[in-house]
C-alpha cells in the first residue's frame, strides 16, 4: 500500500488505516520511541499514541511524506514521556546525555515559542544541515533526529567513537555559530 493510499484511508476514516499503518510503520516508530525511551512498555504506548495522533490529524492534514508525519509524532510523544517521567537512568542515560548534548547550541522550548518562530528555526536547521558533509550530517541526524548511541551510530558506519564524538562536536559548534549568525539567541 502507498503512502496516498494509506492517507486516503484516514481521509474517508476506515478503522483499517491503523492496523496498514501499524504495518508499514511499525517497526520504524517502535524504534524512534526505543531510541529515546528505552523501555518497551513506554515504547508501544507512544507508537500506539503516534497512530492515534495521525488519526486525528488525517484530515485536515494531508502529510507530503508520511514517514516523515508519523516519525515526527512519535518522536515528540517520546521526548514528552520521556520529559514527564524525568528518567535521568533509563537506558544507561543515554536519552539525557543526546539532549544535554544540543542544549548548548538549540535554544529551549520556551524560547524558541517566546521568541522565534518555529517554522524559521527549522528552515535554518535544514539550511545548515544540507551545508555541511553528507557524513556528519548523517551522524547527526541519527544521533538527534533517531536517539541513536553513538556506539549504534559507530557500528551502523564502521567508523570509530571518536570520530563519531568529534564529527558531533564539530557540528553542534558549527550550528551554533550559524544561529547566531541568523540572530537566534541561545
Amino acid at each position: 500500500m502507498t503512502d496516498i493510499e494509506l492517507i486516503e484511508l484516514y481521509c474517508r476514516r476506515s478503522e483499517s488505516a491503523i492496523g496498514e499503518t501499524a504495518k508499514q510503520y511499525g517497526t520504524y516508530c517502535t524504534t524512534i520511541a526505543m531510541n529515546i525511551l528505552h523501555n518497551k512498555e513506554d515504547a508501544e504506548e507512544c507508537v500506539n499514541d503516534a497512530y492515534m495522533g495521525v488519526w486525528n490529524s488525517i484530515p485536515p492534514e494531508r502529510p507530503a511524506v508520511f514517514s516523515s508525519f508519523i516519525g515526527k509524532i512519535t518522536r515528540n510523544l517520546s521526548l514528552n514521556r520521556y520529559r514527564d517521567k524525568k528518567v535521568q537512568k533509563r537506558g544507561g542515560g543515554e536519552t539525557a546525555l543526546m539532549l544535554s548534548e544540543l542544549e548548548g547550541c538549540i535554544p529551549s522550548g520556551r524560547n524558541v515559542e517566546d521568541d522565534v518562530d518555529v517554522k524559521i528555526l527549522t528552515e535554518i536547521i535544514d539550511r545548515f544541515l544540507i551545508s555541511i558533509r553528507e557524513e556528519d550530517m548523517i551522524f547527526f541526524v541519527r544521533r538527534y533526529w533517531y536517539g541513536d548511541s553513538i556506539i549504534e551510530i559507530k557500528e551502523r558506519f564502521s567508523v570509530s567513537e571518536s570520530k563519531v564524538k568529534v564529527s558531533l562536536h564539530r557540528t553542534r559548534n558549527k550550528l551554533k555559530e550559524k544561529l547566531k549568525k541568523e540572530g537566534i539567541m541561545l
